[in-house]
C-alpha cells in the first residue's frame, strides 16, 4: 500500500490536502496535529499515509509522524470508530491526555469531542485499555514559522471545525469565543479544539 508520500503542498484547507507528488495531485484528509507542523505551500513535505478502499471511494489519510499514524490505526481497530472519527480524535485530544482519559474511565471528556457519543467513549475506554502500553506519545509543537497565515482566518477555522464533524453554529461560537487576535487558522482551530474539549 501507500507508506508515505514525498511532494509539494499545493493546498491546505483542514482537513484536506493537495500533495503534488511528480505531477500527481494526491488528496489527503489529515488530523489538525499534521496541519499544525507542514510548511507554507509550494515547499515540500513528507506525510506518512493510510489508505482506506471502500466500495465507493479511496481515501487516503495522512500524518506527520508515523507515531501519530500508529496511534490513528489503533483507534480505527475500536468497534464504532471509523477513519473520520479516528481523524476527530486526534484533532481534539492529545495522545498523552487521550491516554489518560483511558485509564482514568473519564468518558464525559472524551463525549465533548464531536461524534463521540456516551457509548463511543466507553467502548474507546474498553478497547484501548489494553492497547495502552502501544501508544505513542504525540508532541507537536506550534511553530509560527511554519503556520500558512490566511486571507480569513476565522472562515477557515470554522470550516475545518465543520470538516471535522461539528455543527456550524458550535464552529462559529468556539471560534469567535476567542479573545486573541492576529491568530492564524491553525491557531484559532487549535485554541477552539481545546475550548471545545474543556467545557
Amino acid at each position: 500500500m501507500i507508506g508515505f508520500l514525498r511532494g509539494v503542498i499545493i493546498k491546505k484547507q483542514p482537513p484536506f490536502l493537495l500533495l503534488d507528488v511528480q505531477g500527481i495531485g494526491y488528496e489527503i484528509e489529515a488530523p489538525m496535529t499534521t496541519f499544525y507542523v507542514l510548511p507554507e505551500i509550494n515547499n515540500e513535505v513528507e506525510i506518512f499515509t493510510h489508505l482506506v478502499v471502500r466500495d465507493d471511494a479511496h481515501l487516503l489519510f495522512g500524518f506527520a509522524t508515523e507515531d501519530e499514524r500508529h496511534l490513528f490505526r489503533i483507534l480505527i481497530k475500536v468497534n464504532g470508530v471509523g477513519a473520520k472519527m479516528g481523524l476527530t480524535i486526534l484533532s481534539g485530544i492529545e495522545a498523552d491526555e487521550f491516554a489518560l482519559c483511558v485509564q482514568n474511565n473519564d468518558a464525559a471528556r472524551l463525549t465533548k469531542l464531536p461524534g463521540v457519543g456516551k457509548k463511543t467513549a466507553e467502548r474507546l475506554i474498553v478497547e484501548m485499555r489494553d492497547r495502552l502500553d502501544g501508544l505513542p506519545k504525540i508532541s507537536v509543537t506550534l511553530n509560527s514559522e511554519n503556520l500558512n497565515l490566511a486571507n480569513d482566518p476565522v472562515n477557515e477555522a470554522v470550516s475545518a471545525l465543520i470538516g471535522l464533524g461539528y455543527k456550524p453554529s458550535e464552529a462559529s461560537r468556539f471560534v469567535l469565543a476567542i479573545t486573541a487576535e492576529g491568530l492564524s487558522s491553525e491557531e484559532l482551530i487549535r485554541e477552539a479544539l481545546k475550548n471545545s474539549v474543556k467545557k
